[in-house]
């Protein structure tokens, strides 16, 4: 059992009671394998008994037929020798003409009373046997019935218990899913406080001047704009340089990386990785900055006073004005 550390957090101690639940669901699933293929035998070794004893069945009928004939073939054997009575076997022997002729009648009636006892002899040992059989396969069907059962019944114990953990396990992941939302929450409110406070402060300080750097003699690359617009709404997140999410200076990069230009993962870095632009000659595709004390924001103009960037934690990429801001520092085009 995991013992929880004095100073783990909530959510440390539910991944670790999570972890342990999953451990005994895995163990319920070997069991719940081992139960199952157990009756699938159990229930194949009784239906294979049920099979012989079908057969059986069948094989008794056609012997119960057969024992009702040689019943019948008897009984009108019996009731004609009742008739005739014993004179009426004599009466045949007596008028044989000759003594060949009387040899060969007692042979014939010899044979037949001899015929007819081999027959119910046969039909007394076939009925024994069949009887036997009968009793045998009813007693591996009890068995097989009965073992079925039983293992149908450990299958439903295991899958009850497995239940019951998936339950637990369900609902503690809910518990660790509740917590890691009221994290990010948490994580939002702060980074927007600083946002804040940030904006508050640029407010307050004066702007940094810019400097004019004459006209470009570089061509923009203004086919990075449709580009940049294509990942509008993905969401900001730290460090990340696409293709779903990104931060500031990873967008710019992947941007201008479907176009074969190389830029660092960095903002401070990219303001040196091109011509340097005066704000007056700002053209779509040119990298714009922005930061007080040091640069820290990177975005991509795309005319008209807008740039396309990646914002901040719990934003996505997204159009803004570039008036808006007051810590503009300056563009370069790569």
């Amino acid at each position: 059992m995991i013992v929880p550390s004095a100073f783990a957090t909530p959510l440390e101690e539910k991944r670790a009671e999570a972890a342990r639940i999953q451990a005994q669901v895995d163990e319920l699933d070997t069991a719940l394998e081992v139960a199952a293929e157990a009756y699938n035998e159990a229930k194949g070794a009784y239906d294979s008994v049920t099979t012989k004893v079908k057969e059986n069945e069948a094989r008794a009928a056609e012997l119960t037929a057969q024992q009702q004939t040689l019943q019948s073939n008897l009984a009108t054997r019996v009731a004609s020798m009742y008739r005739q009575g014993p004179l009426a076997q004599l009466e045949v022997l007596l008028t044989a003409t000759s003594f060949e002729e009387f040899a060969t009648t007692w042979d014939i009636l010899r044979s037949l009373n001899d015929q007819d006892a081999a027959q119910v002899s046969e039909l007394k040992a076939t009925t024994a046997e069949l009887e036997r059989v009968h009793a045998e396969l009813a007693a591996q069907q009890a068995e097989a019935k009965a073992q079925s059962d039983l293992m149908e019944a450990r299958k439903a114990e295991v899958e009850k218990q497995l239940a019951e953990r998936n339950r637990v396990l369900n609902s503690v992941n809910a518990e660790i899913a509740q917590i890691l939302r009221e994290q990010r929450e948490a994580e939002r409110r702060r980074a927007e406080a600083a946002a804040a406070a940030a904006r508050a402060a640029a407010a307050k300080a004066p702007a940094r001047p810019t400097t004019d750097y004459g006209t470009p003699t570089t061509a923009p690359r203004s086919e990075v704009v449709s580009i940049a617009l294509s990942k509008l709404g993905a969401p900001y997140r730290w460090a990340a340089s696409g293709p779903d999410s990104f931060d500031c200076s990873g967008f710019t990069m992947w941007v201008y990386r479907q176009v074969g230009v190389s830029l660092p993962h960095s903002s401070r870095a990219q303001i040196n990785c091109g011509q340097r632009v005066s704000r007056a000659n700002l053209a779509p595709g040119d990298l714009v900055f922005f930061g007080r004390s040091t640069i820290h924001h990177v975005g991509i103009y795309v005319g008209n006073d807008k740039y396309v960037h990646a914002p901040s934690t719990g934003d996505v990429v997204k159009v803004s004005s570039l008036s808006g801001r007051s810590d503009y520092v300056g563009a370069c085009r790569p």
